[in-house]
């Protein structure tokens, strides 16, 4: 993938994962470690570390950066959808496509989950099937699990 600006690469407790920027807002969030000659430890990087770490320590539920994904436009409205899912929620494919717009639109907001560009910022892993099964995870069933199982732990605090 080919991402314009910078990018950086640091363990988490979901495993490596790389964080890009463009102009100070985050474009990026990859599961793994990619190395290129744009690795560049920002400003806006290392804040989106910080607030990564504080949510994987159960101090962060909420997000505050400046974002900037790019897609289609109907992506994007179900990407604005997904961040307003609680955390600690889910809601199956079928809720978020009837938030958007597309009640028979389901595959779509699956397809649109799967280009998510920022995964835990933009939380797609909050998204399941109707019967509230795990289905798909751009970065694998075991770390949507990890993302759903963590945030359950330290709701109930």
């Amino acid at each position: 993938m080919s991402v314009k600006g910078n990018q950086f690469s640091y363990e988490t407790a979901a495993g490596p994962v790389t964080i890009c920027e463009e102009g100070g807002e985050i474009t990026h969030i990859r599961f793994g470690k990619y190395i290129s000659d744009m690795d560049c430890e920002t400003a806006a990087i290392k804040d989106c570390k910080k607030q990564l770490d504080e949510y994987f320590s159960g101090k962060r539920k909420i997000f505050d950066l400046r974002l900037k994904p790019e897609g289609t436009a109907f992506q994007k409205k179900v990407w604005c959808v997904l961040l307003d899912i609680p955390y600690g929620h889910t809601a199956s494919y079928k809720e978020i496509a009837q938030k958007c717009g597309c009640p028979k639109g389901f595959r779509a907001v699956g397809m649109a989950n799967n280009k998510n560009p920022i995964p835990v910022i933009i939380p797609c892993h909050r998204v399941v099937g109707i019967n509230g099964k795990l289905v798909g995870y751009a970065g694998g069933l075991d770390i949507k699990q990890l993302l759903l199982d963590l945030e359950k732990r330290y709701s109930e605090r």
